[in-house]
Order: structure tokens, then C-alpha cells, then sequence
């Protein structure tokens, strides 16, 4: 046991900017995607999605009030299935998390490319030195990380909401770019399908709330407001900024741009100044969520060791209270992934991140489910409300999230994602193997609600 615990320095503000900032995601770069897959109709899909998303987000809820650990995901899935079970789910949830730093790293390189050129066998090093820089600064108080959310988190919000009022304002957006050039889902159904798999990649980060639980100031029973904010606050966002967008040009022709804002502003001869707050605003969205979830990565390792499914040591903290072990693995993670990501990242990445978020949220509904049962006297301080509907919906949906995300992953994903299963079963085993050798210090742990006053401590 340690004396050192992570430090209770988040308040409720701080998750709200955390969590949502993770969320909302640099449409910058990643518009031209969701333009391909279903045009202007992602606008409808987001809040529709959100509205899907609720009962999984309820069920993180009730589940982080009754038990809130770091560990999260995987003291949950371990209360319900086991032990083995719930280190398959932690190491899906760290997939979830860890994919989004290389993520934003390219997209910090495509806001650069309009400023300063990068030749094209410099961009892998580039993402490198992006995702190094914020290892750095990761390891300060986590005070900081809250404080620099919130306030980038305000701040791209307003200058997101500006640019699109920009656009919508401009003389030039007209419904025909949208009516004339195959309706607002010009893919037709399998557009729609696929758009409600992996858009929910923007979603993800309010699962991440959970794994800072342990560094909140404020009551774990409030968690949902949390949660719910950060569905509902970027699934607006996207409607009001993919809509603002789509007037503009057809469907077809924003699919083929790198940065559709900038470039619809230049195509105009709109003011410059709305194309250079366009990309600061991409910026500070990078910025967000990779913080957000470089965050989140570093405390899902520190909780699988603080349960002793990792080694210990990864559960050491600095004098800052920063789990710097953690973060130096999350540093080589995020570079494995820059350099098995290649050219088509996005659509890459969107796949590989929502295929383990697809498992994770089926997983996680279905640990509310059986936990109910088999622990009904254990104390919920927040209770999603009826019985197992909305856990049975969260269920569903996580399968469809599933289905949909294979049905855009090429090759080179599946290789990818079986090197990280395997990754996971080796460590499993070694694991196993030095428990063996080791019973009394590696002994598994398995947190409940009487263990809630000691969080950290293990």
C-alpha cells in the first residue's frame, strides 16, 4: 500500500470542460469524412445519436456512484464476470482512449499545413514531437490540465459558434447545395447505418469521466450531469457547424477539401480573420481532447495495476500527484499507433476506436444489469431510473456501434487491432505467471463499496 493518492483538484466545472472538450472533436480535419459518409445528414445523426448514447452514458452513472474507482470499467466488469473479464475491459477501454493523442496529432499538423507547409516525410515526426510535448506538461498538477480545459473549452465554443454564423450569414449559403445533390443522405441507407456506428467516435469521451473520479472535488451521485452534458452540449455543436457547412457546397465537393471551413471561406472571399478563428478553434478542439484523453489513458493503467493486473509501478505517482509511469506508456502507445496509422487516418482510427467503444458500452450496460442482481443491497447515490429497459437499449446499441465500425475498417485495421489483442493476452499471461511466483504482493484485488473511503490507497 501507498501514502500517495491522486489529488482531489477537479471541480465540477473542470469535467464539464474536460469531458465535453474531449468530446467535441476537430471537425476541421475530420469534416470531409462525415461529408463522404452520409453529406449533410450528419447534422441530423449527431443529436440522434446523442439520444442513443443516453442510456450507455446513464449506466457509466449509476455505475461510477456505486463504485468510484479510477479503475472503473474494470472493477465494474470485475464485480460482474470476474477478474479476467474485467481486464478485457480495461484493455478495450484503454484502446478507446489511447487512439484519440495520435488522432489529434494529425490534426494539429493539417491546422499547420495551412499556415507553414509540412513536407509530407516530416508529418510522422511531427505527430511524434506533438504527442511528447503534451507527455511533458501532463506530468504537472492535474489542476492545471482542468484549468487550461476550461478555458479552452469556452473559448473554442464561442469561436466555433461565430465562424458558422459566419458562414450561414455570408450571402452564399443556399438548402440547394444540400436538396439539388442528393438530399440530405445521399448514400442512402448505407450511409445512415454506417454514420450511426462511427460517428459516435465524437461522442466518445464522456466514458472517460469515470477514471477521474478519484481526483474530483464534488459528490460521484452528480457524475450524469457530467455525462449527459458532454452528449448533448457537442451533439448541438455538430448540428449547428455540419449544417453551416453543407449550404455552402455540395456534399461531394466538401467530402474532397482538407479543411472545409478555411477553404469555403477562401472560396468566397470571405474575410480571412473567419478562416484563421476557423482553424484556431480546430486547435483548441485538438487540444481539448487530446488532454482529455491522454488523462484518461494514463489513469486506466494506473487503475488495471492499482487492482494488480498491471506491475505497481505503474501506479506511482510524482510529487505532483501524476501517475508519470502511466504517462511515459500512453508516450509509446500514442507513437505505435502514429506509425500504424498511415495515410487514411481518420477513417482508421474513427473504426478501430469505436469497434472497442462498441464493446465497452455493451459491456458496461450489461455490468449494470447483473450487478443489480446479483448486489441489490449495495448503495446506488445515483440510480438510472426504471429497471433494465434503458441498460437492454445500451446494450443494442453498443452491438450496432460494433457492426457498423467493422464494416469500415480495411486491412490494415484488422492487423492492428489483432496486435493489440495480442498485446493484451501476452500481458495477461505474464501477469498470471509472476502472480504465481509472487501471490501475496500480486494478489487480486477486487474493490467494492465499503472500499470507497480507501480509493487511491492500493
Amino acid at each position: 500500500m501507498s501514502n500517495k493518492k491522486l489529488r482531489r483538484e477537479l471541480t465540477f466545472l473542470h469535467m464539464i470542460a474536460i469531458a465535453s472538450g474531449a468530446v467535441i472533436g476537430g471537425w476541421l480535419a475530420e469534416a470531409p469524412y462525415w461529408f463522404s459518409v452520409t453529406g449533410a445528414g450528419a447534422a441530423i445523426v449527431f443529436p440522434i445519436l446523442a439520444v442513443f448514447l443516453v442510456p450507455v452514458g446513464l449506466a457509466f452513472a449509476e455505475l461510477t456512484a456505486m463504485l468510484p474507482f479510477a479503475s472503473s470499467v474494470d472493477i465494474w466488469t470485475t464485480n460482474a464476470f470476474g477478474h479476467k473479464a474485467g481486464w478485457a475491459a480495461q484493455w478495450m477501454m484503454f484502446l478507446i482512449q489511447i487512439v484519440e493523442p495520435p488522432l489529434m496529432a494529425f490534426i494539429f499538423i493539417t491546422a499547420i499545413n495551412w499556415f507553414v507547409p509540412i513536407p509530407p516525410h516530416m508529418v510522422t515526426w511531427v505527430a511524434i514531437a506533438i504527442v511528447f510535448l503534451w507527455y511533458v506538461i501532463s506530468n504537472f498538477k492535474i489542476g492545471l490540465t482542468g484549468n487550461l480545459a476550461t478555458i479552452f473549452f469556452f473559448a473554442m465554443v464561442i469561436i466555433s459558434v461565430i465562424v458558422a454564423i459566419t458562414l450561414f450569414t455570408s450571402g452564399h449559403w443556399s438548402y440547394s447545395n444540400i436538396s439539388h445533390h442528393g438530399g440530405l443522405f445521399p448514400n442512402g441507407f448505407r450511409g445512415i447505418f454506417i454514420a450511426f456506428a462511427v460517428f459516435s467516435l465524437k461522442f466518445i469521451g464522456f466514458e472517460m469521466t469515470p477514471t477521474m473520479i478519484e481526483e474530483t472535488t464534488f459528490q460521484a451521485k452528480n457524475m450524469w450531469k457530467v455525462i449527459l452534458s458532454a452528449l448533448f452540449v457537442p451533439a448541438l455543436l455538430y448540428f449547428f457547424v455540419v449544417l453551416a457547412m453543407a449550404g455552402l457546397a455540395p456534399w461531394s465537393e466538401i467530402a474532397g477539401m482538407s479543411m472545409p471551413e478555411p477553404e469555403l471561406i477562401a472560396k468566397f472571399g470571405m474575410p480571412g480573420i473567419i478562416a484563421i478563428a476557423a482553424i484556431i478553434a480546430g486547435i483548441l478542439h485538438a487540444l481539448t481532447t487530446l488532454m482529455g484523453f491522454w488523462t484518461s489513458s494514463a489513469r486506466v493503467l494506473y487503475g488495471a495495476a492499482q487492482l494488480n493486473q498491471l506491475p505497481k509501478f505503474l501506479t506511482a505517482l510524482n510529487k505532483y500527484g501524476q501517475p508519470y509511469v502511466a504517462n511515459i506508456f500512453v508516450l509509446l502507445f500514442s507513437i505505435f499507433f502514429i506509425l500504424f496509422t498511415g495515410t487514411n487516418w481518420v477513417q482508421y482510427i474513427y473504426a478501430v476506436s469505436c469497434i472497442a467503444a462498441g464493446v465497452v458500452y455493451s459491456l458496461c450496460c450489461l455490468d449494470a444489469l447483473v450487478l443489480r442482481r446479483k448486489y441489490p443491497d449495495w448503495e446506488r447515490p445515483y440510480k438510472v431510473p426504471g429497471k433494465d429497459g434503458l441498460f437492454i437499449v445500451g446494450i443494442l446499441v453498443g452491438i450496432w456501434i460494433i457492426i457498423g465500425s467493422c464494416l469500415e475498417l480495411d486491412l490494415n485495421g484488422y492487423i492492428s487491432l489483432a496486435i493489440y489483442f495480442a498485446i493484451g493476452i501476452v500481458v495477461n499471461l505474464l501477469m498470471d505467471s509472476y502472480r504465481k511466483k509472487n501471490p501475496e504482493e500480486y494478489k487480486l484485488i477486487t474493490l467494492t463499496p465499503e472500499d470507497k473511503d480507501k480509493a487511491g490507497e492500493y
